[in-house]
Formats: structure tokens, sequence, C-alpha cells
């Protein structure tokens, strides 16, 4: 008792220390001038650069933020994520990796300002566009609207993060020199009493600094809210950002372009993207010489971990869009951290602009990257060999009705056999394994607009599953309230609704728990979904890449922690493996494969394979 008395009293006094040193850190004033911002009273051009701190191992922030200084820039833009920091309703999560408050600190350790974005919504190729699932537990709850309900949980986030983030703003000594109020609105809607409503709430929470709002140049109109900074995306012609801005900003500036975009993301299906330096370099330069401040998107984009990739879908007419967790986005500098000729070529456009006497920290060398010697996954169990215990209901039930936010569900009902006919399932978000009496008979892509199959079942009663996978919820466009996951409705075998379900919840939030259940014994596996575990020997520790390219679909595992997922289709082919998550000696890997059970080996590569698109039909294969 005695002990823990002291190591509390100890702890709180390091805290008034720490506390009490903070808040002599020197206060700055950050205004709008009429043509550029003003710190201290003295003409400041952000060059910023976006840096998301989920998507970059903590131990790896002040590397990524020095490398940010090293390019010449001297600004961190970060979004907030509501999901991450709120997983559950009224439980937060501001430790680890989530630790916001920490990053926007290190940042100021190394000479960097922040522009923080914590807005409900982010976008950001993040599930749900960073709204937590629970939300959709509400059929009635509306986003981005005065919905009582949306507001309320709103704000009660809103306050825990200014809790955080509050005190880190340039007027309480801080970095943070603006914080932006919602997020590209315009795109949604244009309700300007929803926008006012938003800016109270930022100032009752505590951020009592400079708001702005940020659109795209289409869009300010819709999306800006009379009296804050109207900042411009995706517009890089110096003349146009100033005549738009001055148009909804009284006549003057200062001018923002919140998001220049370097390059873009990929989703699942599609080519790598790719834009040569050469492109965006002149454009670059000719911001600068205006004047101009600018945050580029991306500077960094780093890996979207576990399953918190979204997706993107405009309706009718066009295709289902889920996101890769490589979020390595062409940008200056790649997933692993490093530079990139992009990096360097822009680095060079900025010298040109810093004031006389600048000089730049040299760009530090390429990490090491090692080449892991081939893993032998021999630890085998199929998916169905350690399932929790059932949710059982009449209809099929979604994630959210199952309190569950990512991951997996199956779904398993008794049919009589001895027929054949269509099994047709309404609505499937989003990956759907179908299985009979435990094989595998097809798969259903919503990608590909695929609910349905013929099914030819045996005779006698067989036992129907469907291994439904959330490949990620909506985060942009009209259909934010439309983002349930699962069977949304309902399935039918040859016209007739099918009933009496069991539900099996696999949100794979802690790999452990499975992978060494007690029925998770070795077995010979079939053709349905299988997890491999295996282990490997470190003398040192490295970056390094997992080769999946001869594997079909899933998820891995590095000693716990999530890497993201794989699929065949590309264009990602490789799942990236952070030096700080390997350990020397021994390290163990879990694999989740849902279409190649007989995949038993895992090689490393050096460097990550992100442009090879396979062919997949459009039509499922009746077994």
């Amino acid at each position: 008792m005695r002990k823990h008395l002291l190591r509390a009293l100890l702890l709180g006094a390091l805290t008034l220390a720490a506390a009490s040193t903070y808040a002599q850190t020197p206060k700055h004033t950050f205004t709008l001038g009429d043509e550029s911002f003003l710190l201290d009273g003295k003409p400041f051009q952000m060059i910023s650069g976006e840096l998301h701190y989920p998507r970059i191992p903590r131990e790896a922030w002040r590397h990524r933020i020095r490398m940010a200084k090293a390019m010449g820039l001297n600004t961190i833009g970060t979004y907030v994520f509501w999901n991450a920091h709120e997983p559950e309703p009224g439980k937060y999560d501001f430790a680890g990796n989530h630790d916001i408050a920490a990053f926007v600190k290190i940042a100021q350790e190394e000479g960097m300002w922040v522009v923080l974005r914590p807005s409900p919504y982010v976008c950001a190729e993040w599930e749900f566009g960073g709204y937590p699932y629970w939300l959709q537990k509400d059929k009635s709850l509306v986003v981005r609207s005065k919905d009582p309900n949306y507001l309320a949980a709103y704000g009660r986030y809103l306050k825990e993060v200014a809790k955080q983030l509050a005190p880190l703003q340039v007027n309480h000594g801080g970095p943070v020199l603006m914080v932006q109020v919602e997020n590209e609105y315009g795109f949604y809607a244009s309700d300007k009493d929803y926008l006012a409503l938003n800016r109270k709430m930022f100032e009752q929470a505590g951020f009592d600094g400079l708001l702005y709002t940020c659109d795209p140049a289409e869009k300010v109109k819709e999306g800006h809210l009379p009296g804050l900074l109207p900042a411009v995306n995706g517009l890089d012609k110096p003349q146009q950002v100033k005549q738009l801005v001055r148009t909804y900003h009284g006549g003057k500036g200062p001018f923002y372009i919140a998001e220049w975009y370097p390059a873009w993301f990929d989703w699942w299906g599609t080519p790598h993207h790719t834009v040569a330096a050469e492109k965006y370099a002149p454009r670059l330069d000719s911001v600068l010489a205006a004047g101009i401040s600018i945050n580029m998107y991306m500077f960094h984009g780093g890996t979207t971990r576990g399953f918190m990739n979204g997706a993107n879908y405009k309706g009718e007419g066009t295709r289902f869009e889920p996101q890769i967790s490589s979020y390595d986005y062409d940008a200056p500098l790649d997933e692993a951290g490093n530079a990139t000729p992009k990096f360097l070529s822009f680095r060079s456009v900025i010298e040109k602009h810093l004031p006389k006497g600048t000089t730049l920290p040299p760009v530090p060398a390429a990490k090491p990257a090692m080449r892991i010697p081939t893993i032998s996954l021999n630890k085998v169990t199929t998916l169905t060999a350690a399932l929790p215990k059932a949710v059982v209901s009449p209809k099929p039930q979604t994630f959210e009705d199952l309190n569950q936010d990512y991951g997996f569900v199956l779904y398993r009902t008794q049919v009589p056999g001895g027929r054949r006919g269509t099994l047709k399932i309404k609505d499937l978000r989003d990956y759907g394994v179908v299985l009979v009496n435990g094989q595998r008979v097809a798969t259903l892509d919503r990608r590909l607009e695929q609910d349905q199959v013929e099914l030819n079942l045996p005779p006698g009663s067989v036992t129907l599953e469907i291994l439904v996978e959330n490949l990620g919820r909506l985060n942009f466009g009209p259909f934010l309230n439309q983002n349930r996951k699962g069977i949304t409705e309902q399935v039918t075998f040859a016209g007739t609704e099918l009933t009496g379900w069991q539900h099996f919840r696999l949100p794979f939030n802690d790999i452990s728990i499975v992978a060494q259940a007690p029925a998770a014994k070795s077995a010979a596996p079939g053709n349905g979904p299988v997890l491999r575990r295996g282990s490997f020997t470190l003398d040192k520790t490295a970056d390094t890449y997992f080769d999946m390219s001869q594997w079909g679909k899933g998820c891995v595992w590095i000693n716990g922690r999530h890497l993201g997922r794989y699929w065949e289709i590309g264009p990602q082919q490789t799942l990236y493996v952070p030096a700080e998550w390997l350990k020397k000696g021994a390290n163990e890997v879990v694999v989740l494969e849902l279409l190649k059970p007989q995949q038993a080996t895992l090689s490393g590569v050096e460097k990550p394979i992100l442009d090879v698109v396979r062919a997949t039909g459009t039509t499922p294969k009746p077994n």
C-alpha cells in the first residue's frame, strides 16, 4: 500500500513539474493580416505537410517530423480521429498511438508549428470518415446535421479532445496555430446554421484561437462560414486562390491552400497511383512565390493499420471502392518514412523561398531494410474451429446490431438439402465467403455488385455459412448515413427467406485470444478460411515487407499487432513491417487467409510491391 502511495505521489510531483515547465513556455500571437498570416505581428508563410499520428508507429513520430523539417516544412497538419479516440460511447483513448497531445508536443520540441483538424468528420480514406461505428446503431441518427442525438455525441467528444489539445494552442504557449471547423462541408451540404453550431461548440470546448474552414474551390460558397477564414483545397493557381478567398473574406486574405495533392491514394483492384515530381514542383514554386501558405496532403501517408481503411461509393452506376491498407500516397516521404525523389525535388523548391540565411538540416539516409527468410506457418486451424459464443436471431443482424465495429461476422443457419436454387443476399456489406457444410462454394464481392449465386445443395440437413467482411465504411459522399455493415436486409434461397441465424462475432481486436483459443489446434485445412501461425528469430531488427503475392485474401499480425489487409487483386502485394514492431529473438506471425488455405509459407522483401493488379471475374462460380 505504502509503495503504491509513494509511486502516486512521485507521479503527481512529476506531472506538476511538467505542467509548471509547460506553463512557462512563451505564448505567441497568430492573427490574420490582409495578405499574410501574422506570427507575433510579423508575416508568416506556413509551409506545411500532413502527417497522421495513427498511421505512424508512435516510436517513429519524431523521425517523421524531423524528415518534414529536413524538406523545409515549418508546420505539421493532422486530423484528429473520433473513432480512434472514442471506440465505444464514453470510453476515451488518448494513449499509445492515439496520444495526440504527445504528437503535438513532439512537433513543438522539434521546432515545428501545427495546424489541427479535429472536426468530427475527417474523410482521410479512413473508416466512416472518422466517425465511430456506434453512431450507426441508431438508425435515425444523421451525421453532419443538426440532429440533437448527433450533436450531443459530437459535443461530448469535442470536449474530451479539447482537454487534450486546447492548452496546446499558440495563444496558450503551444504550437497549434489554427484549428479547423468541419471539413469540406461544401461537398456534403450548405447549412450555415449547422456550421455556426460547429463554431460555437469549438469555442465552448475551449478552442479560443484562430478557427477556419476548408473546402474545394468549387464548394467554398456552400462550406464556408462567414466570419471564418475560408481555406481552399485542390487549387494551386495563385491568382485564382487569392480571388476566391477575397470573395468570401471581405476582400482580404490571408491565403491558405489547406490540401494540396502532390499524388493520390489507392483502392483495391486499380493500379497504384503515381505522379511525377516534375509535374508538381513548378506549381509549388508558383504558390510559394505568391506568398500563399500551403499544406501538402500527404507529406507522408504511412499505413492504415487494422481495419481502419475507408471506402468510396458515389451512387448507382458506380462501384464500391474500398481503399487499401498502404497509405503510401506516392508522397514525398514513402510508407516507411524514407525520402523519395519527390522529397528532394520539393526540398529544392522550398529552399528558394526560405528567409535568407536559413539552412535546412541534411536529408537523413534511408532507414535500414532487410529481407526476412521464408517463414513456415505450419500451425493451422480452420476459422470455424475457434468461434465465440453465438448470438441467435430469427433474421440476420448487422455489425451494429451485434455491437461490433470492424472485422468479420460468420452467419450460420440450417437449410434442407437436396435442392438447387439461387442464394441471394440483400444487402451484402461487403465481401462474403459462402460455405456449405464447411466447404467454400462461392465468394460474393460488393465491388463487383455480386449478391447471388446458384447452389446445388447435397442431400440432408445442410449447414449454410456466410463469412462477411467489413471492407471499410464509406468515408466520403452523400451516403455517410447508410454505412451499416454485414447482411443488412435478408437472405433467400430458391425464393424463400432463410431464418434462424447464429452470428459469430470476429472483430479480431485481439488476435491472441483467437489464435491461442483451446479449440485452435493444428488441423488439416479444407478449402475454407484458416488461421495460420509461425515464428522466426532475428538477431537484429530493421524495416521489412511481407510478400503476400502468393496468398489470396486476408490479414496479417506481427507480435500481436495488425499490419493490415492483403488481397491478390492488388495493387498492394506487400505489407510494411516497421522495425519498431519487431523484436530481437522470437517473433510471431498470424495470417488469416480466406481463399488459399493451403498456402503455408511467407517471405520477406526489402522493398514494397505496389503496382500489381490482377483481373477478377464479374460473377461468382457455383459449386
